[in-house]
């Protein structure tokens, strides 16, 4: 049996943050991860140049039962320490839409930094390893036994992330040790995914077709940026951001023309003009075809009622999901563990001593845009202070 500080079980970017502080805190610490690679997620996000935060970072961006608790961990650590990580390994950034910081070198560069401050403190590594049982030992702290050896803690940190994306080795143990704990969970979903068409509502015909500007609203939140219809359904971010507050049987409502006046879109110089020409100006024509079916007529010759109607359906497009395309699809999960099980200021489980849970695994899901790694970077960093 192995004697050791702190295990971390994870090596994402959670568990490589706290690995590092804990480490830089004078802990010694091993990380254990079932994969051969480190931090996959953190390899194939934002197309491989990882958007690694984002500059308007703030706890209503975060989704939880608890919506205050996020605000320790993001006070403690906030996108700014993580940038000035960045330009301490040399890395630099470009700023795309809405705050959006993507990493000019690269995902592997983000990964490499992760590794490189793991390693200045020591930081033991068990790669490929799996961790077959974890408990609580007699005498104080926890026994991790894995396919390589057998370890015992004082700390465990648990930042097995959530179950999005399985494909590259997501799975449920991080749920299943708060589980054998006895913490609560909040029921897990699939979230920043891309939503489903009922049967009835699929225009197959018009996959591809993206609005560069659009608003998606459910209940009494909206996202106003891209979104694309494809054979299935709906996606593009404001979709995506629309779904981690989705419900099944909710009502989406699509503005396709967000911003834009009745007089815009059709002005009263325009009247001579096809309604689909007119439209035509703001929406690909594949698409105002689909709306208009066989109505070619000039403005002119439309009733007020008429117009009335196709405004309310170019601003007011509203369906009912069938679901999403599920975890597969999915950039996170939400749900998880029950923030009341945790110490806000710590990560610690309130009753069991010793015991930490970090980044996806806990019931706080960030926005589309860089949100999600913040919540990992200041979650990782108040464990690692603690743990």
């Amino acid at each position: 049996m192995q004697q050791i500080d702190v295990v971390v079980l994870g090596a994402g970017a959670s568990g490589m943050m706290c690995a590092a502080t804990a480490g830089q805190m004078g802990r010694q610490v091993v990380l254990i991860d079932h994969a051969e690679r480190l931090a996959e997620k953190i390899r194939i996000s934002g197309g491989g140049r990882c958007n690694f935060t984002n500059l308007y970072v703030r706890p209503e961006c975060f989704l939880s039962a608890n919506p205050h608790f996020c605000k320790s961990a993001l006070k403690q650590y906030t996108q700014h320490d993580f940038m000035a990580l960045m330009q301490k390994h040399g890395l630099s950034w470009t700023e795309k839409t809405l705050g959006q910081l993507f990493c000019d070198q690269g995902s592997d560069a983000v990964i490499a930094l992760l590794k490189a401050e793991a390693d200045a403190v020591g930081v033991l590594w068990r790669m490929a390893t799996q961790v077959f049982d974890v408990e609580a030992h007699p005498d104080g702290g926890f026994i991790v036994r894995t396919s390589r050896e057998n370890w015992h803690c004082q700390s465990l940190v648990v930042a097995t992330g959530g179950l999005s994306i399985p494909q590259i080795g997501a799975t449920g143990i991080g749920l299943d040790i708060a589980k054998q704990f006895g913490l609560q969970l909040i029921p897990t979903a699939a979230a920043l995914v891309p939503l489903t068409f009922q049967p009835a509502d699929l225009w197959g015909e018009l996959a591809g077709i993206a609005l560069e500007h659009s608003a998606a609203s459910t209940a009494d939140i909206t996202f106003r940026e891209a979104m694309l219809l494809t054979h299935k359904g709906v996606s593009g971010p404001a979709i995506l951001q629309i779904s981690s507050y989705w419900q099944p049987g909710q009502a989406i409502v699509i503005d396709m023309l967000p911003g834009l006046d009745d007089e815009a879109i059709f002005p009263h110089a325009g009247r001579d003009k096809s309604v689909l020409n007119l439209l035509a100006e703001h929406l690909p024509r594949r698409l105002a075809q689909a709306i208009l079916g066989d109505e070619v007529r000039p403005l002119k010759q439309l009733a007020p009622k008429e117009v009335a109607a196709l405004l309310q359906r170019l601003h007011h497009w509203e369906f009912i999901p069938s679901g999403t395309q599920g975890y597969r699809k999915a950039e996170v999960m939400r749900g998880g563990v029950d923030t009341n099980e945790l110490s806000s200021k710590t990560m610690m489980a309130r009753k069991v001593p010793g015991l930490f849970f970090i980044g996806e695994v806990v019931d706080v899901t960030g926005w589309l845009g860089g949100y999600n790694f913040q919540w990992a970077w200041s979650s990782g960093y108040v464990a690692g202070m603690n743990a």
